[in-house]
Parts: structure tokens; sequence; C-alpha cells
């Protein structure tokens, strides 16, 4: 492209011209508001539509998987604040407040009819069923075995002997086959029985007191007891199984339908209101704008200033205008 000395001055002085203007912090500052006082008009159907939000997250969180980078920084954070020094002098109820610890204890106090729903489940469950019956058999055998009439009163051993060597010929069968199979036929009976006593051990009352017992006793615990109970050496392991269920869960057709319907949903009810009214609901208003944003975002046009960036794409399509046949003709154009 042929160079024109007027086209290139004039380019020059409006490029020396936008410098000026932006290397003055207080422009910038006001660029950036006024853009935002537009943007804050506007509905959010003038912008997008449910469309374009709905292909976007689809696109980000379902089909794209998340980097082996970023699983291992989700491990690194967890261990982080794991091993942080500040856990050793910071206690449980340094962070978490007790008026809410107490609002927790009420409700799950309160949610009776879940809670004897869950005991039938647990009763009823097989595995229950029969570490009942070899807990019962095994308390039994020790009973007989261990005694303190077996051990300390003579005679008694030979003559629970005896009994026990009589039980076994009237059934023909050992004893602890015997109780095993009185066990298995009285099972059912057996687990209403632990039903009641562990719904009248857990009622409203005794689950709320058992609640507040455990609060005060974990209440001065430093944070660094969670280090007990979380292998932090195992971090990349159990992130990694935590990565799995991930991956298998965003392919589903189950999560893509939870997703679109749950965008729909939101996109539906604020559709018609501005984005002043959804920025505010989530806590980003004027005074943000104003005293945090433009912080962070002057500091990123001042050095789009300092390498040339701005100027560069600025000349680009200033030359594009400049060197136009349009306004070549007009300033070829004698006056």
């Amino acid at each position: 492209m042929q160079k024109h000395p007027l086209t290139e001055q004039l380019i020059e002085a409006q490029l020396e011209f936008l410098d000026a203007e932006f290397v003055q912090p207080e422009n910038i500052q006001q660029e950036f508001l006024s853009f935002y006082l537009w943007f804050r008009k506007q509905t959010l159907q003038d912008i997008w539509s449910f469309e374009q939000i709905n292909h976007l997250l689809q696109k980000q969180i379902l089909d794209t998987p998340a980097s082996s980078f970023l699983i291992e920084q989700i491990a690194e954070h967890i261990r982080f604040a794991l091993v942080h020094p500040v856990n050793e002098t910071t206690r449980i109820a340094d962070v978490i407040p007790v008026l809410t610890i107490d609002k927790i204890a009420q409700y799950v106090a309160a949610k009776s009819g879940h809670r004897q729903r869950l005991i039938k489940t647990v009763v009823n469950n097989p595995a229950f069923s029969a570490m009942i019956t070899q807990l019962i058999q095994h308390s039994i055998q020790d009973y007989l075995d261990n005694s303190v009439m077996v051990k300390h009163v003579p005679g008694v051993s030979r003559f629970m002997k005896m009994g026990k060597s009589v039980l076994e010929s009237v059934t023909d069968s050992s004893l602890d086959n015997t109780i095993a199979h009185y066990l298995q036929k009285n099972i059912i009976k057996l687990s209403q029985m632990s039903e009641n006593v562990l719904n009248q051990h857990f009622n409203d009352e005794k689950l709320y007191q058992f609640q507040a017992t455990l609060w005060h006793k974990i209440k001065d615990m430093p944070l660094s007891v969670l280090k007990n109970y979380i292998e932090v050496q195992d971090l990349p392991q159990t992130v990694s199984m935590g990565h799995e269920i991930w991956e298998h869960m965003r392919q589903s057709d189950y999560l893509k339908k939870q997703l679109h319907d749950g965008i729909h949903t939101w996109y539906v009810r604020n559709q018609a209101r501005s984005f002043d009214l959804i920025l505010r609901d989530i806590n980003i208003d004027e005074a943000l704008i104003q005293n945090e944003l433009q912080k962070l975002l002057q500091p990123v046009i001042q050095q789009m200033i300092n390498q040339g960036h701005l100027r560069d794409r600025a000349r680009y399509y200033l030359e594009k205008f400049y060197y136009s046949e349009r306004l070549q003709t007009l300033l070829n154009k004698p006056t």
C-alpha cells in the first residue's frame, strides 16, 4: 500500500491525541464508568438470548473436560488449606458461629419423620440384621465363657458346660447353631425392637442434646484436627476419583437436561430485568465499579498503552479509514 504524507500525518496526529488522552487515568476511569452506566440499563434479552447462554454454558461446563492442571490445582489448594499453620491456632468455634450450629441442631432434631424413615431403612437392611445377629451371638457366648460367676464361683463353670451339653443333646445341634437359628427366625421381631429402641433413643429432645453435647466437645478443638480424618497425602488420588465421577456425570443426558432447564428457568425470570438489577444480585453495583473494578482494569489499559498495543490496534483501523477509496477521494479533492 502506497503511503501518502498527508494521510500519515493525520494518522499520527490522531494516534498522538489518543495517547495523550488515555495516558490520563481519569479518562480511563470515565470511559469505563460510562460503559457501565450504559450497560446496566440494558435488559438481558436485549443483549443475549437463552440459546446463546445455554450454548456457552453447555460447551464450557459439560462439553469441555477439566484439564489435568486444574485437577492438580484443586488437590494442591485443598492440601494448602489443610496444612496451613493458622489451623493450629484457629478453633472450630472461630469459623462456625454457635447460633448457626444451634439452628442446625434444632432443624435436624425437628425432622422426626425423616429420622424415623431413615431408621426403618437401616434396621431392615440385611447387613444390619446380620450385624445384630452376630452381636447377640457373640454377647451370649462371651457371657457363658467369661461371666463373673463362671470365673469366681466354684462349680459354676462345670454347671454351665453341663447345661450347654444338655441343651445341645436335646436340640441335636450346637448351642451356637441353636442361637443362630432362633435369631434368624425372629429377625423381623428383633429389627422391630431395634427400630423402637432407636426411635426412643433418638427422639427430638435427645437428638438435640446429643448435637449440643457434641458441639461443646469439639468447638475448642483447633482446625488442624481435620488432618486426622483427611489423608493429605491421598488428596491427589481422592480428588482424581471425584474427577472421574464428574467426568461421567458431565456426559450424561441427566446433567445436560438439568443444566438446560436450570438456565431456561433463570432466563425466563430475568430476561426483562436490567443488568443493573442482575448485577446487584451478585453484589456488583456502581460503587464497586468506581472503587474496585476500575483499579483492576486501569493497569491493564496502562500496560496496553506502554507496550504500544493500543496504538498498533488504533493505527490498523485508522489506516483502513484514511486509505479507503472514499476518504482518499475527499483528501485529494481540489479545494
